[in-house]
């Protein structure tokens, strides 16, 4: 590997790492409010957050084959997406499953369909977001894709791209624009530190924020918010 390889894996690393420390919030307001998964995907557990690249799978409906085709091509630090057709109401995803990812170092999953096992995943310590939670089972025969174009619940996602997830839900950024938005988010982080300040010192997000005009424009009276 080159020096300028080398750097640029860094700096990916180092993005990777600011993206996971500040979550969905911060990357969403950073990357232009973009990039946000339908907010139906919930976490099954709290207070974990993620962020890595992309792995994607396409199943068809109720059919996990792909999911165990991806196995394979994972590698320490990835996300899974997995994407499904209607009406995506089995648990395409359970303890047996988490437990191979796990073991090819797959950090979360973004599942826009359901899981299972959800005790076990909790104890387990493997986070997914999900549509649903459902003992549902499936096949295990469909065709499918594992590293291609994927749209997961309402989000295009290309493998590589890095996913952030936290208990706020899910945000897709760009592969090419990670380096760029972890700068916005530490950008953004520490203007929302100066705000936090003077707020705790008394002052008005009104007057810090300059919402008087906005206020003002809306006709609002100060006495009525």
């Amino acid at each position: 590997m080159s020096g300028g390889d080398r750097s640029l894996e860094a700096d990916w690393s180092a993005a990777v790492a600011t993206l996971a420390a500040h979550g969905v919030a911060a990357a969403h307001e950073a990357f232009g409010r973009a990039g946000l998964l339908d907010p139906a995907i919930r976490p099954i557990q709290q207070g974990i957050r993620i962020a890595g690249p992309a792995v994607t799978v396409l199943c068809p409906p109720a059919d996990n084959l792909m999911i165990h085709m991806a196995v394979e091509h994972c590698r320490p630090g990835d996300v899974l997406v997995v994407a499904t057709g209607p009406p995506r109401n089995a648990g395409v995803i359970g303890e047996l499953l988490a437990t191979s990812l796990r073991a090819h170092g797959v950090i979360g999953a973004v599942i826009d369909a359901g899981v299972r096992d959800v005790a076990e995943l909790r104890a387990m310590g493997f986070p997914v977001w999900s549509r649903w939670i459902t003992a549902q089972g499936t096949t295990k025969h469909g065709a499918g894709a594992v590293n291609r174009a994927v749209v997961c619940a309402g989000q295009e996602v290309e493998p590589g791209d890095v996913i952030v997830a936290d208990d706020d839900g899910v945000v897709c950024v760009a592969a090419a624009s990670a380096v760029e938005m972890a700068r916005g988010v530490l950008d953004r982080v520490a203007h929302e530190s100066e705000i936090r300040a003077r707020l705790a010192a008394g002052e008005l997000s009104a007057d810090i924020l300059g919402l008087r005009e906005a206020a003002a424009r809306a006709r609002i009276a100060p006495g009525n918010p």
